[in-house]
């Protein structure tokens, strides 16, 4: 028996039995319970496969923070940040732990933030072996000499406890609970494992920006081989991941970060990458990755095989695998760089107005962060037919605690203060909308950040984009300069002046909410209408 099954911690803090936990597991160990409790197979790449069960992503409106003296003052309550009462967190907590205390569980020490002077211990209890390994492939993990006596936050996941609403102040049977006094996390009825990952999120984009002035970012970050750093901001098909796994960059992190006073930090240690129409031509990369110890989730075979098809969506769209950052051969270990040179806000346009690159000022920079704008089109969601106007405040409205202009303040002291370049690049539509025009191509893409990246766009000459006031490069090495003005690539000009419009309109709606807490920068960097449009 290894020396980590043999170092149990003492439970009682959490009223469990220290003798039924399996702790500390290692892959292999944690593969083999999995497969012996029939919670998956393996692929034919040696990677684990399970199903989540009913639920193949984040239940957000079952998401809820304990309403208390730390939060009541601070939260931004609303849709996104649910009130939950002390009392019914309590409850469930002892009734989720005598659940646990029923069977063996599996329990594992591991931490968040990759520059130790930010170092966040985790505590992560699971019913299933899975959600462990799941637990080991994306938080940082211990040498077995580094383990912690008592670890600042706990996570205690139960996918096969349900709630009663009735009795315990959930929306339905399902639950996902922070508690910042007593540093808990509390997930029940649920066997997405992001809801563990973006549990920790949501605990350090409200712990880092209050008390350390660090910025909590939803972004992708690299390093080129001069050290200069770039980060990369996206909503969900804008090419997040994609766009930072460049084999002539290092890999700082695929998902969550932070920027403290002279470092840009990988929150995690994996990544959790999405599978749909994975091929090992566009994604050499996660591809690869794809081997023992990574999970695979809610996949399916070809017939009569274990071998994945990453183009069958019959269990869900969102299908994921979740593996260590040094399965990818180009991380920067340990996944620490310095402060960026260059910022990009990734959007996939579906209306094909937006450039596909164009330089922010700081106050546009601001405006584009807090808005958050992409568009989802068929197919990335269920019942999404025509595309629909998307925004998420920061890039990740539904894990920000804080109002949103704590963020973009504190991004907006940093780029100032470093002088970053920041970028908006249009991965979506071009020559006409969705269903008209085609999707920019990713040798564009690619090629447009490269020439940021190098600093040879400022050497070209800028035109201001008459709606909304974007700096648009003439020239781009390796790019045809027709495709830089969007409206120049439409046969009907002016039914790009009457998309543009409407896209300029959506996003002043969108802003109303912040407007009362936005700066003269900002709003001067508002979209125009052009009344003459038609």
């Amino acid at each position: 028996m290894s020396k980590a099954l043999t170092l149990k911690p003492d439970l009682g803090y959490l009223n469990l039995n220290s003798d039924q936990a399996l702790y500390q597991l290692n892959v292999s160990q944690l593969v083999e319970e999995a497969l012996k409790n029939g919670e998956g197979t393996l692929a034919d790449t040696g990677a684990l496969a399970i199903d989540t069960g009913k639920f193949t992503g984040r239940s957000p409106k079952d998401r809820f923070i304990v309403c208390d003296e730390v939060t009541e003052d601070t939260v931004w309550w609303g849709d996104i940040n649910i009130k939950f009462s002390p009392e019914h967190f309590d409850s469930l907590l002892k009734k989720v732990t005598d659940h646990l205390n029923q069977e063996k569980f599996y329990v594992r020490d591991a931490y968040a933030c990759a520059d130790v002077s930010y170092k966040t211990t985790i505590r992560v209890v699971t019913e299933s072996a899975y959600q462990n390994l799941f637990a080991h492939n994306m938080f940082l993990r211990f040498g077995e000499e580094g383990l912690p006596d008592s670890p600042e936050w706990t996570i205690i996941a139960a996918p096969s406890f349900l709630a009663d609403p009735a009795v315990d102040g959930t929306r339905q049977g399902n639950f996902s609970l922070l508690n910042f006094t007593k540093k808990m996390i509390l997930i029940g009825g649920s066997g997405y494992t992001g809801e563990i990952k973006k549990g920790i999120f949501s605990v350090l984009n409200f712990i880092l920006p209050q008390q350390r002035n660090t910025l909590s970012m939803h972004c992708s970050a690299n390093v080129g081989k001069d050290g200069d750093t770039a980060i990369f901001f996206g909503l969900s098909g804008t090419g997040k991941t994609t766009l930072s796994a460049d084999p002539e960059r290092g890999l700082i992190g695929d998902d969550e970060h932070g920027w403290g006073k002279d470092t840009i930090f990988n929150f995690e240690g994996g990544c959790y990458a999405k599978c749909v129409d994975l091929t090992e031509e566009k994604e050499p990369q996660i591809f690869n990755a794809i081997k023992f110890g990574s999970l695979l989730e809610n996949i399916n075979y070809f017939p009569g095989s274990r071998e994945v098809d990453f183009s069958n969506v019959e269990k869900t769209e969102n299908t994921r695998v979740a593996y260590p950052i040094h399965y990818i051969d180009n991380a920067i270990l340990p996944s620490i760089a310095g402060v960026p040179k260059n910022i990009f806000f990734l959007t996939a346009d579906a209306f094909g107005v937006l450039p596909p690159i164009s330089k922010l000022t700081p106050g546009q920079a601001m405006f584009h962060f807090i808005s958050g704008y992409t568009a989802k089109v068929a197919g990335t969601e269920a019942g999404v037919t025509e595309p629909q106007v998307t925004f998420s405040a920061c890039f990740g409205k539904a894990f920000l605690p804080l109002h949103p202009t704590k963020y973009a303040e504190l991004l907006g002291e940093k780029m100032r203060k470093h002088n970053v370049n920041v970028w908006l690049v249009n991965t979506g539509w071009s020559g006409g909308a969705y269903g008209v025009g085609k999707r920019m191509k990713l040798s564009y893409t690619r090629a447009m950040i490269t020439a940021a990246l190098k600093g040879e766009l400022e050497k070209e000459r800028y035109n201001a984009d008459p709606v909304f006031g974007l700096q648009i490069p003439e020239a781009c090495p390796g790019v045809p300069s027709e495709i830089l003005q969007p409206k120049n690539t439409w046969e009907d000009q002016k039914k790009y002046d009457q998309k543009a419009n409407e896209l300029s309109q959506e996003f002043i709606a969108n802003f109303k909410q912040f407007e009362a807490f936005a700066s003269a920068e900002i709003l001067a960097s508002f979209p125009k209408v052009v009344e003459n449009a038609s």
